[in-house]
């Protein structure tokens, strides 16, 4: 093997570890949320995503408290138009007791009613 070949298969090498060096799976796995939910609200279509004619998938990373309020939330993944409605939506979700934290992702489509 020529020492052009070499270099070439080094610098693959060096590349795969920077990738997964600095691109680390996520930590929590994003399943459904399996808690029972009271109370749900669904977000109204946004008149901007509307005119704009934008539809999505928002997906939010959510952290349950054993009380059933949320405690934490993060978006991962969704057009920014609609995430904005979607958290507002969220924030009034209610959640069956239960002794331990639940973690999970919620999905919220957006589609405009004809």
């Amino acid at each position: 093997m020529s020492l052009q070949k070499m270099r070439r298969w080094a610098m693959v090498g060096v590349l795969g570890v920077v990738a997964t060096t600095f691109h680390p799976l996520p930590a929590i796995a994003q399943a459904e949320l399996t808690r029972k939910a009271k109370t749900k609200v669904m977000p109204p279509y946004p008149e901007l995503a509307r005119r704009m004619n934008i539809t999505g998938t928002v997906k939010v990373m959510v952290v349950v408290s054993p009380n059933g309020s949320l405690k934490d939330t993060k978006v991962v993944g969704g057009n920014p138009i609609l995430v904005n409605a979607a958290m507002d939506a969220l924030k009034k979700w209610k959640f069956e007791p239960a002794d331990g934290e639940s973690s999970g992702t919620v999905e919220f489509k957006f589609q405009p009613q004809d």
